[in-house]
C-alpha cells in the first residue's frame, strides 16, 4: 500500500536532542574532551567577568561554537548562526536547546573577540592535550617543527608607499568640531548636496593597476588595510604575497601539535619561533630532546642555542655550509626524526583546507594569532576519535 505524502506539524516534541545523535558519532568524543578541557578553565572564565551587569553569552558555549566552525569549515559567523538554527548537531554540540534562541551573529563576534584572546587560545590548547586521555599520547623526548604562510586578508593593490614622516606621535586630545563640521573634522554638508556630489562609477572602485617595473619592499610600503601584513616570498621562482607566517611544534609520535605561534613574516622568524615554542613547551627541562626540522633551520646560531638548551638538533642538513655534521646524522635516531618530521605538514594542510586558514580573514597579527592557535587546537580534536579509538 502506498503511504501518503501529507506533512503534519507537531505541537510537542517529547524527543530528547540528546538521543538524536548517534551512540558512535565521532563528535561524541571530542565534545567530551573540550567539555573537561573548559570545566579546569573555569577559573580563568571567572576572572575575565563583572560580578554584576547584564549576562553575556557564556564563554564555554562561544569557545565550542568557535571549534565547530573550524571542523565543519563554515566561513562565517553570519552562517554559523545561520545553521544552528536548524542543524541539531551543532545546538547540540555547542550546548543550546532545541528552543533556545540563536545569537545575532554581530553580538557572537563581539563577544567571541573578547574572549578568545591570543593567550586564552593557548590556555584551551593546553588543556585540550592535558586531558587524561590525550596526555598519554603524547611524547615528552621528540618533537618537530615547521613554519607555513598564511595570506593576509589585503589585496596587493592595499600595499601603499608609506607616507613621509609618518603620522605624528601624539596628535592631542583635539577640540570640539566647529559649526558646520562633522564629529570627524571634515566640513557637513546638508543632504541635498551630498545627493547632487558625483559618486564613483562602477568601473573605478576597482582600478587596473599595473606593476611592473616599480620596486616594492616592507621598508617603503605597506597595507592599508592590515599594516600588520608583510610582503615574503615563500621561495626563489615564487611571487611575493601579503602574509603572516604560522608555526608548529608537532609531538613525533602521534602528530599532534603541541605549541602554535603566528609571526609577521620574514627569513629569521621561524627559528626565532621555533625556539621560543620548544622552551614554552618543556621550560628547563634537563631531558636530552630531539628537535626535528628542515633545511630553513640550518643555521650556526640556531644550531648552537638548541646545542645549549639540551636539544639535540634533528635538522636537514644543507647541501653546503651546513651546521649539522657527522656527529648527529650518524645515529638512527636522527633518520627517525626527518621521516616523522614531514608530518606536521598534515597539520598545516588540514588547516589551510578544513580550517579555512589558507587566507585568514581576520585583521590584525593578534587576531589571526589568536585564530591561528585554536585551529591547530581544533585539528588535534578531529584526530582523537581515531587515536582512542572511538
Amino acid at each position: 500500500m502506498r503511504g501518503t505524502d501529507q506533512a503534519t506539524r507537531s505541537l510537542f516534541s517529547y524527543v530528547d536532542l540528546e538521543d538524536r545523535i548517534p551512540a558512535r558519532h565521532p563528535l561524541r568524543k571530542v565534545r567530551q574532551v573540550v567539555n573537561d578541557a573548559l570545566a579546569s578553565l573555569d577559573a580563568e572564565f571567572d576572572g575575565l567577568y563583572a560580578a554584576d551587569g547584564r549576562p553575556s553569552i557564556a564563554p564555554e558555549r562561544l569557545i565550542r561554537a568557535s571549534l565547530i566552525q573550524i571542523l565543519f569549515s563554515v566561513r562565517s559567523e553570519r552562517q554559523l548562526m545561520e545553521q544552528m538554527q536548524y542543524n541539531l548537531l551543532f545546538r547540540w554540540f555547542v550546548g543550546l536547546g532545541i528552543d533556545d534562541p540563536v545569537w545575532v551573529p554581530t553580538v557572537f563576534a563581539k563577544n567571541r573577540d573578547r574572549l578568545l584572546t591570543t593567550d586564552m587560545s593557548r590556555k584551551v590548547m593546553a588543556a585540550i592535550l592535558a586531558h587524561r586521555e590525550v596526555a598519554p599520547l603524547l611524547s615528552d623526548d621528540h618533537f618537530s617543527v615547521d613554519g607555513t604562510l598564511i595570506k593576509a586578508w589585503a589585496s596587493m593593490k592595499s600595499f601603499q608607499p608609506r607616507a613621509e614622516g609618518g603620522p605624528p606621535d601624539d596628535e592631542g586630545p583635539g577640540e570640539p568640531p566647529a559649526q558646520g563640521t562633522a564629529p570627524d573634522g571634515r566640513t557637513a554638508r546638508s543632504k541635498s548636496e551630498t545627493e547632487q556630489m558625483p559618486r564613483p562609477s562602477r568601473q573605478n572602485r576597482n582600478a587596473e593597476v599595473d606593476f611592473r617595473g616599480k620596486k616594492r619592499s616592507n621598508t617603503t610600503h605597506a597595507s592599508i588595510t592590515d599594516p600588520d601584513a608583510r610582503l615574503y616570498r615563500k621561495s626563489p621562482g615564487t611571487g611575493a604575497v601579503l602574509c603572516f607566517m604560522g608555526h608548529a611544534l608537532m609531538e613525533n609520535r602521534h602528530g599532534l601539535v603541541v605549541q602554535s605561534d603566528l609571526t609577521r613574516a620574514d627569513g629569521h622568524a621561524e627559528r626565532s619561533a621555533a625556539l621560543d615554542m620548544i622552551h614554552s613547551h618543556s621550560p628547563g627541562s634537563t631531558r636530552r630532546l630531539t628537535l626535528g626540522a628542515d633545511k630553513g633551520y640550518d643555521s650556526a646560531g640556531f644550531v648552537r642555542d638548541l646545542r645549549q638548551a639540551c636539544i639535540t638538533p634533528h635538522v636537514a642538513r644543507k647541501t653546503r655550509h651546513s651546521a649539522i655534521d657527522g656527529r648527529t646524522t650518524r645515529y638512527e635516531g636522527y633518520a627517525l626524526s626527518q621521516k616523522h618530521r614531514k608530518r606536521i605538514e598534515e597539520a598545516f594542510g588540514w588547516a589551510k583546507t578544513i580550517g579555512g586558514m589558507a587566507q585568514t580573514v581576520y585583521r590584525g597579527v593578534e587576531r589571526v594569532r589568536s585564530r591561528f592557535i585554536l585551529t591547530m587546537a581544533a585539528g588535534n580534536l578531529a584526530r582523537l576519535p581515531r587515536l582512542l579509538g572511538v
